[in-house]
């Protein structure tokens, strides 16, 4: 990344709006240094956005004076993006590109928050077209830093994807948590049935107990076995095992913990459990300084 940045006029950064102040890797600010930078916080459809104006102050505060929510899925907000670009980029001074008509903007992120959604949704908007990039809803889909794609006519401008790069230490655990719920780890890496504890004690904590009608659990509960082993008799994802006993074997239903866990999670994370702002405890306090 950093040995194409000599050919970048701007930089954007998509994160998830869901973790709008946590998570974002800090090495970016400090490695792509002086180009101008706008943050874009995509899958606002996902977060509850009661708080917009308290995330916008809070990011000011940490000197990041453009930010733009977005959808990329509906491609709500993305016209903002490209007349955003042009303003930043031509009240900076470009060093040896002044001569140079087009534009070329590096996009990055940590992995998984839809940089390579960005760049298809921008295609859709400004030139009628598609896919230029794969997507997925895991973490390590793009992996090197592509060629240039075309976005818009006028202004000429290209993008450069790039893979997602988390940080190298990730601040606290609970951040690492925000992180994977929101799908920039791969769930096997914190453990499906954790990341599923987390997720339960945050909707309670919050009192967002759309999980409860959504698999018809009558109450809300805490504690996560239970709450698994009802989900998966609900889905039917159960299994016989053969249980040795004294008297011989038995066979006993067991709930599948992993496939209910799993479920819960892209429950979460399709918004069927509503919209959800795992950061409403960091918009509470002043902006924290940086360790």
């Amino acid at each position: 990344m950093q040995s194409s940045l000599k050919l970048v006029d701007c930089i954007i950064e998509v994160h998830d709006a869901r973790i709008p102040l946590s998570g974002r890797n800090p090495l970016f600010q400090e490695t792509l240094g002086l180009k101008p930078h706008l943050l874009v916080l995509n899958k606002m459809d996902l977060a509850d956005m009661k708080e917009q104006q308290k995330i916008i102050q809070h990011l000011e505060g940490e000197g990041l004076k453009n930010v733009i929510f977005t959808n990329c899925v509906k491609d709500e907000n993305i016209k903002q993006i490209i007349p955003k670009v042009t303003e930043l980029v031509g009240s900076s001074y470009r060093y040896h590109r002044g001569e140079n008509l087009e534009y070329c903007i590096m996009v990055i992120g940590v992995p998984n928050v839809g940089k390579s959604s960005l760049i298809n949704s921008l295609r859709r908007q400004h030139l009628r077209k598609g896919k230029a990039t794969r997507v997925g809803g895991e973490p390590g889909i793009t992996r090197a830093v592509m060629s240039r794609i075309q976005v818009c006519e006028r202004p000429l401008m290209f993008l450069l994807d790039t893979p997602g790069v988390l940080a190298p230490r990730i601040q606290s655990v609970e951040t690492g948590l925000k992180l994977a719920l929101c799908g920039t780890v791969l769930d096997h890496l914190v453990g499906e049935e954790t990341l599923a504890d987390y997720l339960l004690y945050t909707l309670n904590r919050r009192q967002l107990l759309g999980y409860v009608q959504h698999y018809g659990l009558g109450e809300a509960c805490d504690d996560i076995a239970s709450v698994l082993k009802r989900v998966a008799v609900k889905l039917r994802k159960t299994q016989k095992v053969k249980v040795l006993t004294g008297t011989g074997d038995v066979n006993v239903v067991q709930p599948n913990y992993p496939a209910a866990a799993r479920d819960f999670l892209r429950a979460f994370r399709s918004g069927v459990l509503g919209p959800v702002m795992l950061d409403r405890d960091l918009l509470q306090g002043p902006p924290a300084a940086e360790p």
